[in-house]
């Protein structure tokens, strides 16, 4: 027997710009657009259109010649940008939609999550969708009753189960959707963006819950805009850019890799023109640059080794307010790897700033940030607790590796960080005495 679950082979899926989507359409609907569609293809003849055709003649294809093999087992993480065709790829992969070219092979019955709203009746209670979701799978209605409260139970809507989903809000639609594709067993799981919704809470329980699948050996497609999750979660992760697959390996490669194809680097950005500057009217920015604290770059990159200094030059435009920085510094995981703010600042912090140009500095040592590229986003807080201003990608530096820190480990140190820690070894016995 095969042990592939999931074969895909020249696969391609190409869309008409501007023409209509399908969606879930009620009597209304129906009855409305009787009625109005005389009067539509009356307005395309005055246009010399033949029936709205002429809007269709543009295409572009999501997927173009996509071709990979997945096995039993296997968890893969599916990454790329808006508009990649990852979506795409997962809605064929469930029968959703049809492929314009290529094909699909499924060996195992398939469960899928993918966007709100789709894969619910929404005229159904949460309970006929379980059940009906169930015998989609092909199980049987006691299969499906001895999970039912575990499901429920999971998705926190006790309350709410015997209401129409169309009643649902967004969280807690995708609750009750997540909590059937996991617990109803399909041998394979498709899973689009599942942590796009829902509080922290229901995130990391959905983390966990993924985790067990992956666990019991069931094959797992991902898909994710969490670098973190995919790098947690899955074996092997596939990059899609443009309906083509461009990488596929180790996850904490290709991870890397894309993130650092998002970013351009951006070590200093100047806004002479306050009226044009980014802000609002509580602060507007003038500069913001990563240097080195001696002499600037070396070849043009920063070292492990490097002591740098990030600089932020502001107009305060209200006069009296407490302000603070905050800065999250990412690495090309897209990881948080720490946040700062100036809450031991001796000069300003506690005090009400005038109206008028500041100047503020975070400074990192050297043996701290790991080689590879680093995001930083800048939020101007103030009284300590409200966000009045927030700048994503304000810096990227890349982080240069160094020979010195390695010792005789070659290639990538694993880590978010890379500190240089006090470290001491002593004899405590001879086993020659």
């Amino acid at each position: 027997m095969s042990n592939v679950a999931i074969r895909v082979e020249g696969l391609g899926k190409q869309y008409h710009i501007g023409g209509r989507q399908e969606h879930y359409r009620t009597l209304r609907d129906t009855l409305t657009d009787a009625f109005v569609a005389p009067f539509r293809r009356a307005g395309y003849l005055l246009r010399g259109q033949a029936t709205g055709a002429a809007e269709l003649n543009e295409t572009i294809w999501a997927l173009k010649d996509v071709s990979f093999e997945v096995k039993h087992g296997e968890v893969v993480g599916i990454i790329g940008r808006n508009g990649a065709g990852k979506s795409t790829l997962l809605k064929i992969l469930s029968r959703i939609t049809e492929p314009t070219e290529g094909y699909v092979d499924l060996y195992g019955r398939v469960g899928s999550l993918l966007e709100v709203g789709t894969g619910f009746h929404p005229e159904l209670t949460g309970r006929e969708n379980i059940y009906l979701n169930g015998a989609i799978l092909g199980m049987k209605r006691a299969e499906i009753e001895r999970k039912f409260d575990e499901i429920v139970a999971f998705a926190e809507i006790e309350r709410f189960i015997d209401t129409p989903v169309k009643h649902y809000s967004s969280g807690m639609y995708v609750r009750l959707a997540f909590a059937v594709a996991a617990h109803l067993e399909p041998e394979i799981l498709l899973v689009d963006e599942v942590l796009a919704v829902g509080d922290a809470q229901f995130q990391k329980k959905c983390l966990g819950k993924m985790s067990e699948v992956a666990g019991e050996g069931r094959t797992v497609l991902f898909v994710s805009h969490n670098m973190a999750a995919v790098q947690g979660l899955c074996g092997s992760a596939m990059w899609l850019d443009s309906g083509r697959i461009i990488g596929w390996g180790e996850p904490e490669n290709i991870t890397s890799s894309y993130m650092q194809s998002t970013v351009s680097v951006s070590t200093e950005q100047i806004w002479v023109d306050i009226e044009k500057a980014p802000g609002n009217e509580y602060v507007r920015l003038r500069r913001a640059s990563v240097k080195a604290q001696n002499s600037g770059f070396s070849n043009g990159a920063i070292s492990m080794l490097t002591p740098i200094v990030l600089e932020f030059e502001y107009w305060n435009l209200v006069p009296g307010m407490y302000l603070n920085l905050s800065l999250h510094v990412y690495n090309e995981q897209g990881v948080l790897i720490f946040n700062t703010a100036p809450v031991h600042e001796s000069n300003w912090h506690g005090k009400p700033f005038p109206a008028g140009l500041f100047c503020s500095r975070c400074y990192i040592p050297p043996y701290l940030l790991n080689s590879g590229m680093h995001r930083v986003k800048l939020l101007v807080v103030q009284d300590q607790a409200r966000v009045i201003y927030k700048h994503e990608d304000i810096l990227v530096f890349d982080v240069a590796d160094s020979a010195e820190t390695h010792g005789s480990w070659f290639g990538k140190w694993p880590g978010a960080v890379h500190p240089r820690l006090e470290w001491q070894t002593e004899l405590i016995s001879n086993v020659e005495e």
